[in-house]
C-alpha cells in the first residue's frame, strides 16, 4: 500500500508540472540570503568552487577588481538585483551575507562590504568590488589593486546600520530555520493549487513572494529542520522522492 500510494503521488505531481508548466520555473535557482547556509559546489568559467562553510579568521591577500554598468540590474547569487552604485562585493567561496574589511595596500584606504554575489572567475583575482565600494579606495581608476580582506561576519540585528557603530558576530551556519523550496510560479493561483497538493503529505507547506524585477514569482516551500545536518537529509530525500531540484533556504 506504501508503495502505490508513492506512486500515486509522483504520479499526480508529474500531472501538475505538465498542467502548470507555461506558468512555472521549477528548476529555480539556489538563491542565498544573508544567512543561508547553502555550500552547494558550483562551476563557473570551467572551474569547480566549494563555497566555506563558516568565514572565522579567514584572511586573504591578492588583487581586487571591480564590475560595473554590465552587471547592472542583474540578479547576484542571493537573488538581489546588483546595483554599481550600491555598496557590496562578489566573492568565490566565502559564505554569502559574510562582511569583510578590504584594504588597499596601495594607498591604505579601507571599506566594509557584504558579499552577496559569487566571483571574479578571473585568475589572480581575490574579490570583485562594486563600482561605489572600489571608488570609496580607489580602485575604479587603477582598475584593480592589491588588497587584503578580513572576515568580519555578520552584523547583530539589533545593531545600528552604520559602519563606524557597526558590530558583527561569528555567523553560525549550521543553526537556524530552515526550510526547502520546490516550485516557483509566475501565477499566485497554480502556486496556491500546487502548495494544496503538497498540503496533504508535507507539513510547514507555503508560499514567499519575489520581486524577480521581469516579474512576481511565488516561491512553494515546503518541511522545517532546525539544523543544517537534518536540513541536508531532507534534501536528499526530496531529491530522491521526485523534487529533483528542491534546495534548502534559510528563513
Amino acid at each position: 500500500m506504501a508503495l502505490k500510494s508513492s506512486v500515486t503521488f509522483l504520479a499526480v505531481f508529474a500531472f501538475l508540472l505538465f498542467l502548470f508548466h507555461g506558468c512555472t520555473t521549477v528548476k529555480s535557482p539556489p538563491v542565498q540570503s544573508k544567512t543561508s547556509p547553502t555550500f552547494r559546489h558550483y562551476k563557473a568559467m570551467g572551474k569547480w568552487y566549494q563555497p566555506l562553510h563558516d568565514a572565522k579568521d579567514f584572511e586573504q591577500v591578492g588583487k581586487a577588481s571591480w564590475y560595473g554598468r554590465k552587471f547592472h540590474g542583474r540578479k547576484t547569487a542571493n537573488g538581489e538585483i546588483y546595483d554599481m552604485y550600491a555598496i557590496s562585493a562578489a566573492h568565490k567561496t566565502l559564505p554569502i551575507g559574510t562582511y569583510v574589511r578590504v584594504h588597499n595596500l596601495h594607498n591604505k584606504k579601507k571599506i566594509v562590504v557584504r558579499i552577496n554575489d559569487r566571483g571574479p572567475f578571473v585568475r589572480g583575482r581575490i574579490i570583485d568590488l562594486s563600482y561605489a565600494a572600489a571608488k570609496k579606495i580607489g580602485i575604479v581608476g587603477p582598475g584593480t589593486a592589491k588588497v587584503k580582506i578580513v572576515a568580519l561576519g555578520v552584523v547583530g540585528e539589533s545593531e545600528p546600520k552604520t559602519d563606524k557603530r557597526r558590530t558583527y558576530l561569528p555567523a553560525n551556519y549550521y543553526a537556524g530555520n530552515f526550510t526547502f523550496q520546490v516550485g516557483a510560479f509566475c501565477n499566485r493561483k497554480n502556486a496556491e493549487r500546487f502548495r494544496e497538493k503538497l498540503a496533504q503529505k508535507y507539513r510547514n507547506t507555503h508560499i514567499t513572494t519575489y520581486d524577480g524585477v521581469d516579474a512576481i514569482y511565488y516561491r512553494v516551500r515546503l518541511g522545517k529542520c532546525s539544523n543544517l545536518e537534518q536540513a541536508a537529509k531532507y534534501e536528499k530525500y526530496l531529491n530522491d522522492n521526485g523534487f529533483n531540484d528542491a534546495f534548502i533556504v534559510a528563513e
